[in-house]
């Protein structure tokens, strides 16, 4: 397989799981992001913590999840479990924001 083929086949997976998680973000609340991975799911509990010598680290819980990696032949996750001295991000997905604008046609009243 050349490098070309290689770089193709990614390319290919990559627009695979966009594909996938458009089609699933409707049915998640929250948007879990770790430094190695990307998460959907419904049930989120962050909790920091720290070690005897006062290093604070994260512990993230997950149920339900849907996880973006392309190289992961099943995405859904029943239970996740994160531990991470490095920044966690979870943001609430706002329904309106998966909706796709119409243009050219007004909302009824306007």
């Amino acid at each position: 397989m050349s490098s070309e083929d290689l770089e193709k086949y990614e390319a290919e997976m990559e627009l695979q799981l966009y594909r996938e998680y458009r089609d699933v973000v409707g049915l998640f609340s929250y948007v879990v992001e770790t430094e190695r991975r990307f998460y959907l799911t419904n049930h989120v509990d962050l909790q920091p913590r720290s070690t005897d010598n006062g290093e604070m680290y994260f512990e993230v819980r997950m149920q339900d999840a849907w996880v973006w990696d392309m190289y992961r032949p099943a995405r859904f996750v029943k239970n996740v479990r994160v531990v991470t001295f490095k920044d966690v991000n979870v943001e609430e997905i706002t329904k309106s924001d998966l909706e796709v604008p119409s243009h050219g046609n007004p909302a009824p009243g306007e």
